[in-house]
């Protein structure tokens, strides 16, 4: 499918997912700390008179935080979204969205009640009439303007506290390069001091979670503005590879015929421009990203420095960072041992699962392999690669789900880097989205991977499924509950039985060895659950 063929659905846009909702970017909106923007169906804020949801107080996490980030109110993204606003919309049943007009993800239909099980494929298992079609959509989403969300250009002080509003709009596929930004982005402490040791989406647990919201919303961005219901990402299998395999014109842009940091002009994204990727100019200035043109996509894979990623992951270290059963440990952050979450990031050994960050291992690997723009954390999502990589780190996550089948608990309610306990909410959503909401299978969440997916189960295997969720949560209890109950049924029949031989009178030489049948019949063995 032509760009040109898909102008016409420029016209026909939906609301995106992002940030700052165009509906609460005012000073009105910002004064009063509240967005809860009306649903076009009925006119009311978060379609309240279609009971989709109502405005609400957000409740925020009082669960302490890690000793990473020594600061209190300094950087707009503490307690998120309390800086900007303290009411929002809460969204009833399976709705979702800035205003409750959307459904949540894994359904769809008028009233979001039907189930939606969508499949992400290999990339190299796309026709080429698919794989066309999914370049297109990232030139489109490249520009077409974000119709419901702009970004911020300022820190909520440098607005005044809300009343001098700094935003501006910005096309879909920026939104989320902006979206990533604005997450790991340093804090910035006045004058020309910043604090770098905070992220929002990176080094702590909340990095898989977060990055599977992002994927998500992404998915659904493009689904919106071309109106496939079907589209989901491709993903890249980078696992013993060689080389960039999708490093060429077919795929993602081969390599520039003279300039080898530069893509070839045979592909049009050699044509794309990259924002928010000089972090220090901003830092220098105190400023944020305001998504402003910063030269072309900038990629030389394989001309990395080799002493700290030598190649591309492998199987083995794939499957060993699988084994590991914690997914998180100790100080939650990049120095973590033995950490699920840690070792498939890449700051620890994807062979011993011990931290060491001179060495980039799996997902981080491949952001150094490839050399630039995708190198630096902040203006990475630049690099349309990006969603590739990630939905591969995703399914990767999914495994060890699946493997582990891992309780809510697992997931740190306490303690870890500052946004990313189990309650916080994530930076920069809105609406809003906790980090343990997205600590489920994916298949909870409507999509699955190609080379995961399971026998489809019957109607009443779905059924059994949640209700045999909340046995095996809570299955430690039973069987402990079960025992106690066999104790306490053994003594109290001990104690029956002897009671009724005091009552009796019977002396010891004249009792029976066995019981009558009668009695026989009497006793019972139970547990109590």
């Amino acid at each position: 499918m032509s760009l040109f063929a898909m102008g016409f659905l420029l016209v026909n846009l939906q609301p995106s997912t992002g940030q700052f909702p165009r509906a609460c970017a005012n000073v009105q909106s910002l004064l009063r700390k509240e967005c809860c923007p009306p649903w076009n169906g009925d006119g009311s804020p978060c379609g309240e008179l279609s009971r989709r949801g109502s405005c609400q107080n957000i409740l925020l996490s009082q669960a302490p935080l890690g000793p990473q980030f020594p600061f209190s109110g300094v950087d707009d993204r503490e307690d998120w979204p309390s800086v900007f606003y303290n009411r929002t919309c809460k969204c009833e049943g399976n709705f979702m969205g800035f205003n409750c007009g959307e459904c949540k993800f894994g359904f769809s239909g008028v009233n979001c009640t039907e189930r939606r099980l969508r499949t992400r494929r290999n990339i190299f298992q796309l026709t080429i009439s698919e794989k066309d079609r999914f370049l297109a959509y990232l030139n489109l989403a490249k520009n077409t303007p974000s119709r419901d969300y702009v970004i911020a250009t300022g820190t909520y002080t440098q607005m005044n506290n809300g009343s001098n509003p700094m935003f501006r709009n910005i096309n879909v596929y920026d939104l989320f390069v902006w979206m990533h930004y604005y997450a790991s982005r340093d804090t910035l402490l006045g004058g020309s001091n910043v604090w770098q040791d905070i992220d929002f989406a990176h080094e702590a647990p909340g990095f898989l979670p977060w990055h599977r919201v992002f994927l998500l919303m992404w998915e659904r961005e493009i689904q919106k503005i071309t109106g496939d219901e079907n589209f989901t990402i491709p993903y890249w299998d980078w696992r013993d590879a060689e080389e960039c395999v999708v490093c060429t014109d077919e795929y993602m842009g081969g390599r520039h015929p003279t300039n080898p940091n530069l893509l070839s002009p045979a592909s049009f994204f050699s044509s794309w421009q990259v924002i928010c990727t000089r972090s220090e100019e901003y830092n220098s200035q105190q400023a944020l990203c305001n998504a402003t043109s910063e030269g072309p996509i900038l990629r030389n894979p394989g001309n990395n420095d080799k002493s700290r990623t030598p190649r591309l992951p492998s199987s083995a270290e794939v499957e060993f960072c699988l084994s590991l059963t914690q997914y998180e440990s100790g100080s939650m952050d990049k120095m973590a041992n033995y950490s699920f979450r840690n070792t498939l990031e890449g700051f620890a050994d994807p062979q011993t699962a011990i931290s060491n960050i001179s060495q980039s291992g799996l997902h981080n690997a491949l952001h150094i392999y490839m050399n630039g723009s995708m190198s630096q954390v902040q203006g990475s999502a630049n690099d349309p690669i990006f969603v590739l990589h990630h939905a591969f780190v995703d399914s990767i996550f999914e495994q060890w789900l699946r493997r582990h089948r891992p309780m809510l608990e697992v997931y740190p309610a306490a303690n870890a880097p500052i946004g990313h306990n189990r309650e916080n909410y994530m930076v920069p959503f809105i609406p809003l989205y906790r980090n343990g909401e997205f600590f489920k299978p994916s298949r909870e969440l409507g999509y699955d991977y190609d080379y995961l997916q399971e026998p489809a189960l019957d109607s009443f295997q779905e059924f059994l499924i949640p209700y045999l969720e909340q046995a095996r949560q809570i299955w430690a209890w039973l069987v402990g509950a079960a025992v106690v109950g066999g104790i306490v049924t053994a003594v109290l029949t001990g104690l029956i039985l002897a009671c009724r031989k005091k009552r009796r009178g019977t002396s010891s030489e004249i009792q029976p060895l066995l019981i009558e049948s009668e009695d026989y019949n009497n006793v019972t063995y139970q547990s109590n659950f």
